[in-house]
């Protein structure tokens, strides 16, 4: 949360109300007032209060069942023309990767010291996994994070280095010194490997899609079952895809002042 906050809350309004906002999770439709101010921490008047607002722009929708995310989020989200864009030129490419192989792909972009899921075609016969489009995953223990990590400002790689590294899995890397030994290899040759770090059971391989000159602004990743996938032949055909999205970017840079339609540093 990036306002200022009071023993976990924030002091503002708009704070507050993305606190509010941020509580809802993966597979929550319906959350009551009380579950709400209950992971936020917000008092039960105040959210109510703050959640009747929100709800008359169609931000949430209020029943007798509780608060869910209204239409008018879905549409403002629509508005922010970078993961559009994004998506807008990955699409075909995407569409050919997941039509040779049959396995889940996912884009993702770097948001902060995470990566945000910005598109998934669901392999055929594919593991359930729990990436979606909008979510969240750490950096750092992702293909598509590790693609994008190691390609960050310095500073934002020490940021990452320097929190504690979960072990989501036994075989998660949280060793900061082979996480920097992998973000070197990844770096010279354009691929990523995760082997059952973020979830056991799945594997993938991704690669850094750049824009504009070689800044590095999303990733593309191939995401199957660990005892299945064979990432050696796929890796190929995923820094293929990651370097003709890359050509659909360049053309639509703007040779009349060399600026990116899109921010060209999301690691803050």
């Amino acid at each position: 949360m990036r306002s200022t906050q009071r023993d976990g809350v924030p002091d503002s309004v708009v704070g507050r109300a993305f606190a509010l906002l941020s509580a809802f999770g993966q597979g929550d439709r319906t959350l009551s007032f009380a579950e709400l101010s209950r992971r936020t921490g917000i008092g039960k008047a105040t959210a109510h209060r703050l959640l009747h607002q929100m709800a008359e722009w169609n931000v949430v929708e209020v029943s007798a069942d509780g608060v869910r995310i209204g239409m008018g989020l879905f549409e403002l989200g629509l508005l922010a023309s970078r993961p559009f864009d994004l998506r807008e030129a990955a699409t075909p490419f995407l569409a050919d990767l997941y039509r040779a192989t049959g396995e889940t792909v996912h884009l993702a972009v770097a948001e902060g010291l995470d990566v945000v899921y910005v598109q998934k075609l669901e392999g055929r016969n594919g593991p359930s996994m729990s990436s979606r489009v909008g979510g969240r995953m750490p950096a750092y223990c992702t293909g598509v994070g590790k693609a994008l990590l190691a390609h960050a400002p310095d500073e934002r790689v020490h940021a990452v280095l320097r929190q504690d590294l979960p072990r989501r899995t036994p075989r998660t890397v949280v060793a900061r010194g082979l996480l920097e030994r992998e973000l070197g290899r990844v770096r010279e040759t354009g691929i990523a490997v995760e082997y059952e770090e973020s979830m056991m059971g799945i594997s993938c391989v991704a690669s850094p899609i750049t824009a504009g000159g070689g800044h590095v602004v999303a990733a593309v990743s191939i995401t199957g079952r660990a005892n299945r996938i064979d990432i050696p032949r796929l890796a190929p055909a995923v820094r293929t895809t990651a370097l003709g999205i890359s050509r659909s970017l360049d053309d639509r840079f703007d040779r009349n002042d060399r600026a990116l339609i899109w921010p060209r540093d999301r690691w803050r």
